[in-house]
């Protein structure tokens, strides 16, 4: 058994991985601001990083359209907390830390797919903090010798993503609407793709990453490799749509998944639409 801690154990993607660490019998321990735990509280952490193989570093303020509109508070929480865990990782240590990272850094490419030796060109706030955290992982595994990698996710969904406010993921915003019997609100025209990417796949991922060799802050992508346009989704569930203003955002996004099977063994499982009629069942669409 292995101790694993997962930062943001409470949230969408901390609650499936907490779940299958447990099934795969390691001794896991769930840190969230939600639960009282602030990964800012680098002598807390310390504490409880004490003993760990494998820190889960998830925690963060996400969302790009929040980070735009907030962008000191997501600065506090979403670097000075992955610095606060890369310091207590190295004073705990940890034998490798496993960094929750975003296609957000990627910003707008003329190229398509996205490759990890594209320069960052982050159009938000949330992206270039995310970002931040991998210059900072790589920094930590090369003068400290802390063993670290990061994983670059692409629009996850899947059970438990949160549908709530302003800032709810498309296809769980979608789904609520559906719920609610209102029209699914697409934003411009709908014709932006995004690289859907299922959370059983990412928790797969974060845990081939751990057992792997991998640890000098290498960047990974997490992505099905296959786009979708907002239009696709609400195609696929179904329903009345009406448009409204288009906001500040990458128009599209596709990962060239190709270093994930290469340096973890790490390939998607679940379609796209096996994924949304699975979350439509759940729905009682």
């Amino acid at each position: 058994m292995k101790k694993a801690v997962v930062t943001g154990g409470a949230g969408f993607i901390g609650t499936h991985l907490c779940e299958a660490l447990r099934a795969a019998g390691h001794d896991v321990v769930s840190v969230d601001i939600k639960t009282g735990d602030d990964v800012r509280d680098t002598e807390k952490m310390k504490k409880v990083f004490a003993g760990a193989d494998y820190v889960f570093h998830l925690a963060a303020l996400p969302r790009v359209q929040y980070s735009i509109e907030h962008p000191q508070e997501t600065h506090d929480h979403n670097i000075n907390g992955t610095l606060s865990c890369l310091v207590a990782a190295k004073e705990a240590g940890v034998k490798k830390v496993i960094y929750s990272a975003s296609s957000s850094a990627y910003g707008d490419q003329a190229i398509m797919p996205l490759q990890e030796g594209m320069p960052a060109h982050p159009k938000s706030p949330y992206g270039l903090q995310k970002y931040v955290g991998e210059l900072y992982c790589r920094l930590w595994s090369e003068v400290y010798g802390l063993p670290t990698v990061c994983l670059r996710y692409f629009n996850v969904y899947g059970p438990g993503a949160s549908d709530e406010g302003a800032y709810a993921l498309v296809i769980a915003r979608f789904l609520k609407q559906r719920r609610e019997g209102k029209p699914m609100t697409i934003t411009g025209d709908g014709t932006q793709t995004r690289d859907f990417t299922h959370v059983r796949d990412v928790v797969r991922a974060n845990m081939l990453a751990a057992q792997s060799s991998v640890a000098k802050g290498e960047v990974i992508n997490i992505g099905a490799g296959n786009n979708a346009s907002v239009n696709k989704i609400a195609e696929l569930i179904g329903g009345p749509t009406e448009h409204v203003a288009a906001r500040l955002e990458p128009h599209d996004t596709l990962a060239d998944n190709s270093l994930a099977k290469q340096l973890l063994g790490w390939e998607p499982t679940v379609l796209l639409e096996e994924g949304i009629a699975e979350l439509k069942k759940l729905n009682n669409l």
